[in-house]
Protein backbone atom coordinates (compact mmCIF):
# COMPACT_ATOMS: atom_id res chain seq x y z
CA UNK A 1 0.00 0.00 0.00
CA UNK A 2 1.24 3.45 -1.09
CA UNK A 3 -0.10 6.61 0.71
CA UNK A 4 1.64 10.19 0.48
CA UNK A 5 0.14 12.62 3.00
CA UNK A 6 1.15 16.06 4.02
CA UNK A 7 3.12 16.80 7.14
CA UNK A 8 4.91 19.22 9.60
CA UNK A 9 8.21 18.64 11.00
CA UNK A 10 8.31 19.76 14.48
CA UNK A 11 10.27 18.90 17.50
CA UNK A 12 11.96 16.22 16.04
CA UNK A 13 8.91 14.49 14.83
CA UNK A 14 6.60 14.35 11.52
CA UNK A 15 2.98 14.90 12.59
CA UNK A 16 0.72 14.11 9.49
CA UNK A 17 -2.12 16.95 8.53
CA UNK A 18 -4.59 13.91 8.74
CA UNK A 19 -5.27 10.34 10.20
CA UNK A 20 -3.25 7.62 8.43
CA UNK A 21 -4.69 4.16 8.20
CA UNK A 22 -2.03 2.36 9.35
CA UNK A 23 -1.79 0.00 12.58
CA UNK A 24 -0.44 0.70 16.23
CA UNK A 25 3.15 -0.14 15.82
CA UNK A 26 3.22 -0.63 11.92
CA UNK A 27 6.74 -0.50 10.54
CA UNK A 28 6.17 2.02 7.17
CA UNK A 29 9.20 3.53 5.02
CA UNK A 30 9.26 6.93 4.54
CA UNK A 31 10.30 9.19 1.37
CA UNK A 32 11.02 13.00 2.32
CA UNK A 33 10.57 15.48 -0.65
CA UNK A 34 10.34 19.16 1.05
CA UNK A 35 7.13 21.12 -0.37
CA UNK A 36 8.38 22.93 -3.78
CA UNK A 37 9.69 26.15 -3.61
CA UNK A 38 9.59 27.63 -7.17
CA UNK A 39 11.00 30.94 -6.21
CA UNK A 40 14.02 29.12 -4.39
CA UNK A 41 14.62 26.63 -8.12
CA UNK A 42 14.53 30.03 -10.14
CA UNK A 43 16.08 32.87 -8.11
CA UNK A 44 18.26 35.14 -10.42
CA UNK A 45 18.00 33.22 -13.49
CA UNK A 46 17.04 36.35 -15.57
CA UNK A 47 18.99 39.04 -14.66
CA UNK A 48 17.16 42.25 -14.42
CA UNK A 49 18.69 45.42 -16.06
CA UNK A 50 15.86 47.70 -16.28
CA UNK A 51 14.81 50.34 -13.49
CA UNK A 52 12.75 49.69 -10.35
CA UNK A 53 9.46 51.20 -11.47
CA UNK A 54 9.44 49.03 -14.56
CA UNK A 55 9.89 45.87 -12.62
CA UNK A 56 7.62 46.95 -10.26
CA UNK A 57 5.04 47.27 -13.37
CA UNK A 58 5.84 44.05 -14.45
CA UNK A 59 5.15 42.60 -10.91
CA UNK A 60 2.16 44.33 -9.70
CA UNK A 61 -0.01 44.79 -12.82
CA UNK A 62 -2.74 42.33 -13.37
CA UNK A 63 -2.74 42.34 -16.80
CA UNK A 64 0.92 40.56 -16.98
CA UNK A 65 -0.67 38.03 -14.76
CA UNK A 66 -0.40 34.59 -16.21
CA UNK A 67 -3.12 33.11 -14.07
CA UNK A 68 -5.44 35.91 -14.48
CA UNK A 69 -4.51 37.13 -17.97
CA UNK A 70 -6.28 40.14 -19.97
Amino acid sequence: MAITVEATYENGLLRPLQPLALKEHQQVRLTIEAEDDPVGRTYGLIRWSGDLETLDRFVMDPELDPQEGP
